[in-house]
């Protein structure tokens, strides 16, 4: 019995034999070419060859897994069409006379190694897309074809896997996949949870051919790989996926139940969101609304800033689709680990310290306020809140504050609809925010308490980098739960609700502790709703201040 530990990216426990993932051999020519101009008709003929496979594969997705999984072979598809990209192997055929495939796969291995050195977990992510991106064309310069068709239910072994490959294994024989590298953010993360298949990452195995064909067990709520397991080891774990089993049906019930504690206080359970194709996964978990939409994909997946009526519709999307419910939208919260060239940053020694977020929107006021005509008009559709990220000031509220009156003058004057009533709120990032409480309070209409920045900023840990410093990053911090109390105290007696939306929120171990506290909302991802919303169901209300001095 061999066990081995990785990172568990999609719960669930499965049971098969192994078979380690085999692509074919790129066949790429990489010798220089000697006639640039037909090089160049080969590439553009292979990515618009690329271009229809991923319009296909994104219709059949969106037919067989829903608008949330389609989306991610759509941003492949504006990727394929990035003209950074395009501009990059275009260069190198024409002035450096790199054959097609070589030029692809220069310049993909050039954007791949930029995302990976990035900050954040999201963007560098992306760099098994590009990888993916290129691989496709690549394939069709070549006249390679690929991909492994498994003949029995198995387990696949791989390095990585591309979301096109993962998309394309045949979902019938699919239970689960080892991945020696990875990422908990990747898109073929996110496919195995979509699926509903367990999913291991970092593994720190080769897929060699050392375990092709043995026996396993995965547990992907914790990363455990058993490899030829005893009886006691099967025993243990076919108990545990039974009990899984069971604990996901009593969450399944749990649908169109009502949000309320033992005694009867009624908590808002919301979602997170990152673009509008996550509706669907806030839809299918009966999240009560929107309570963070990460508004900045708009500015991340544009090569300019988004338009007015870019922004708009966008927007105006997710109101609708969530009828009625509120959908609270964050300003673009741009900057530190989110860097975008056409914004023209200056770089920063310490950025998540520096030009970010709100302080961008104020310093740069025709941004900000393109954004606010959008989210004003879209106000009309339905119950849209807008927030506030990273104040540090009572002034940045004010003048805010200012500028959507100035938007609202303008849109009444140009009679264009809006909610003239809709709410504006602050997320308390910030020590001094927690202190600015009572006088924030008065301004706005709610407090959402972003509790991975505030953790960050109150203990002084990057939470971008804490390799080394693993102890002494603690998001359960006493000085950060106390915090939280402070603000939502300061909230009610302004007469505001005060919610949570960092990740804390999922932490069902202290749903209690916030509750008691007085927290009105807790807003988590998609998947954590119906958790949430049980541990919401099994606690009681009343107040043990004494516990958070």
């Amino acid at each position: 019995m061999v066990a081995i530990k990785g990172t568990g990216v999609s719960y669930g426990i499965a049971e098969g034999k192994l078979y380690r993932y085999k692509r074919a051999e790129s066949g790429a020519h990489c010798a220089p070419a000697s006639d640039a101009e037909s090089e160049l008709r080969r590439w553009r003929t292979a990515s618009e060859q690329a271009a229809e496979e991923l319009d296909a594969l994104a219709e059949k997705t969106r037919a067989e897994l829903g608008e949330d999984a389609a989306a991610l072979f759509e941003t492949h598809r504006m990727m394929l069409d990035d003209l950074d990209y395009t501009d990059r192997i275009e260069e190198l055929i024409e002035v450096e006379r790199n054959s097609a495939e070589s030029a692809v796969q220069t310049a993909g291995k050039e954007f791949a190694d930029m995302f990976s050195a990035m900050d954040d977990d999201y963007m560098r992510a992306r760099s098994v897309d590009v990888t993916d991106i290129s691989n496709r064309v690549i394939g069709l310069l070549s006249g390679r074809t690929g991909g492994m068709t498994l003949r029995e239910p198995s387990i696949i072994l791989a390095d990585d896997l591309t979301p096109s490959e993962t998309v394309q294994l045949d979902k019938s024989m699919l239970l689960g996949f080892i991945l020696s590298g990875g990422n908990a953010n990747s898109h073929t993360a996110i496919l195995a949870r979509t699926l509903g298949i367990p999913a291991i990452i970092n593994a720190g195995i080769s897929p060699d051919d050392e375990y092709e064909g043995r026996q396993a067990i995965i547990d992907g709520s914790v990363g455990y790989i058993v490899i030829d397991p005893d009886e006691t080891t099967k025993e243990y774990l076919g108990k545990k996926r039974r009990e899984e089993k069971a604990v996901r049906a009593m969450l399944e019930g749990l649908k169109g139940q009502p949000d309320v504690t033992l005694d009867g206080k009624e908590i808002k359970v919301y979602a997170n969101i990152t673009s509008p194709a996550d509706v669907d996964a806030v839809i299918t978990n009966d999240a009560r609304g929107i309570g963070l939409f990460r508004s900045e994909f708009l500015y991340l997946g544009s090569e300019a800033f988004p338009t007015e009526d870019v922004q708009f519709e966008a927007y105006k999307s997710v109101v609708q689709r969530m009828n009625g419910a509120q959908v609270i939208i964050r300003t673009m919260d741009i900057g530190a680990d989110k860097k975008i060239g056409y914004f023209n940053l200056a770089d920063e020694e310490n950025p998540a310290l520096g030009m970010r977020a709100l302080r961008i929107c104020l310093s740069r006021p025709e941004i900000f306020k393109t954004q606010l005509r959008a989210l004003y008009r879209a106000s009309a559709y339905g119950k849209l809140s807008i927030m506030l990220p990273m104040v540090s000031s009572l002034w940045e509220v004010q003048e805010s504050k200012r500028l959507c009156a100035a938007v609202m003058a303008e849109l009444k004057k140009e009679r264009v609809p809006f909610d003239a009533d809709l709410q504006l709120g602050v997320m308390i990032e910030t020590p001094a925010a927690v202190m600015l409480a009572p006088e924030l309070a008065r301004e706005v209409s709610f407090f959402s308490i972003g509790t991975n920045d505030l953790t960050q900023y109150t203990i002084a840990v990057d939470r971008q980098s804490i390799q080394g410093l693993e102890r002494f990053y603690d998001p359960r911090h006493p000085a950060v739960l106390r915090m939280i109390k402070m603000t939502v105290d300061a909230a009610h007696k302004a007469g505001i609700w005060a919610g949570i939306c960092g990740e804390l929120a999922a932490d069902c171990s202290l749903t209690e502790s916030f509750i008691e506290m007085g927290v009105d909302e807790l807003s988590v991802s998609p998947r954590s709703v119906l958790p949430v919303r049980n541990a919401v169901r099994g606690a009681k209300s009343w107040h043990k201040q004494e516990k958070f001095p």
